[in-house]
């Protein structure tokens, strides 16, 4: 975990830099601070779940495995990225690794997670969807009307709201009634937690528990994660709206010097290990860096390519392209030959007036 966290840091850190030098174009939003929530929910599920996630995403593809450097490639706009350099920093995609995209649009995630929830129980596949969000979609309609038609279905996603406490530069209390996001939950009767969102130890267990839960048929849960980014909204961001003394102080809780501190008091580790790994990333993150820079940019005619997938067309998984390496490609069954197993439209009712326990909760 400590490895993958500071490799994320490390991987952040240089974005920034190559943002400064002009490498980076276009949006770039940086996941520093907020380590731990990704790492800590990738290290519980199976590699074979889903992951969705917003434009702050570089972050999600390092913990399954992503290649830095193809990583790099894609926010440099070269033609050895996961996407060509299509994409960019908003839209990282690694199918082999089961990360469905970044996503833009701020909220429009949420509705395709619960369509992958919904195929993998169409299918009968034992997956859970983890999709997630800022707290700042959780103001959006599509929130409401996915979690909403999740719930009624039952259907296997862990709704994950990283709450880092401003949606761009508007504090979260400032616009909603409820700005416990986990609260919401049990207006549509679905489980509702809420966990340290920097401490990885503590965001693992809660998740492994979420996922179990998806896993037994019991629905989807909204499970949100306390954390803080430290730096503005995206590079173009001076973060004016916050003082430099309340960012010190949450810097306190950094989770990376937290889990180490943990490792070292519980004498799992000493300092020499911590050592050689934080070279061994470094090294790392400094290839990726090399690499994105010595690519290619795609060519001219690439505008014209990868819009509709032609009859027949194969597959080229990224790796393969770029790095000439066989890949596990994800496959799926039709869905022709397939049948709903479950009732879509249940028939009982809860009686007159009663509540969930999750609406009592909320009460």
């Amino acid at each position: 975990m400590y490895r993958t966290m500071y490799l994320i840091r490390r991987f952040e850190e240089r974005c920034a830099q190559a943002y400064g030098q002009g490498k980076i174009n276009g949006f770039c939003h940086l996941y520093i601070g907020q380590e731990a929530v990704a790492v800590g929910v990738t290290e519980a599920l199976r590699p074979t779940d889903y992951l969705l996630t917003a434009y702050r995403d570089h972050g999600y593809a390092l913990t399954r495995g992503a290649d830095p450097g193809m990583l790099m490639a894609e926010l440099f706009g070269r033609g050895t990225g996961y996407s060509k350099g299509k994409g960019g920093s908003m839209h990282i995609y690694d199918i082999e690794h089961y990360v469905l995209g970044g996503y833009g649009i701020v909220g429009g995630q949420i509705p395709l997670a619960a369509g992958t929830a919904f195929a993998s129980r169409y299918r009968n596949e034992d997956r859970v969807t983890v999709c997630f969000f800022g707290e700042a979609a959780a103001n959006q309609g599509s929130f409401h009307e996915t979690l909403n038609m999740a719930s009624k279905w039952k259907l296997p996603v862990i709704f994950l709201c990283e709450n880092n406490r401003y949606g761009m530069g508007t504090a979260m209390e400032r616009v909603s009634a409820v700005p416990a996001v986990h609260k919401r939950g049990g207006a549509y009767q679905m489980r509702g937690e809420l966990v340290d969102g920097r401490d990885v130890l503590a965001v693992f267990e809660v998740a492994k528990d979420c996922a179990a839960h998806c896993r037994a048929g019991k629905g989807p849960v909204l499970l949100e994660a306390d954390t803080y980014r430290y730096r503005g909204h995206s590079m173009s961001d001076a973060a004016t709206y916050r003082s430099k003394k309340e960012v010190e102080e949450e810097r306190k809780a950094d989770p990376i010097p937290k889990l180490r501190a943990w490792a070292l008091a519980a004498k799992v580790a000493a300092d020499a290990d911590f050592d050689a790994l934080e070279a061994e990333v470094k090294s790392i993150v400094d290839e990726a860096v090399r690499f994105a820079d010595a690519s290619p940019e795609p060519a001219v005619e690439e505008v014209w390519t990868d819009h509709l997938v032609e009859p027949g067309e194969r597959d080229v998984p990224p790796r393969e392209r770029v790095r000439g390496v066989k890949v596990a490609w994800p496959t799926h069954p039709s869905g022709q030959e397939l049948k709903v197993t479950w009732e879509l439209e249940p028939a009982g009712r809860a009686a007159e007036g009663e509540e969930s326990p999750e609406m009592r909760k909320l009460s």
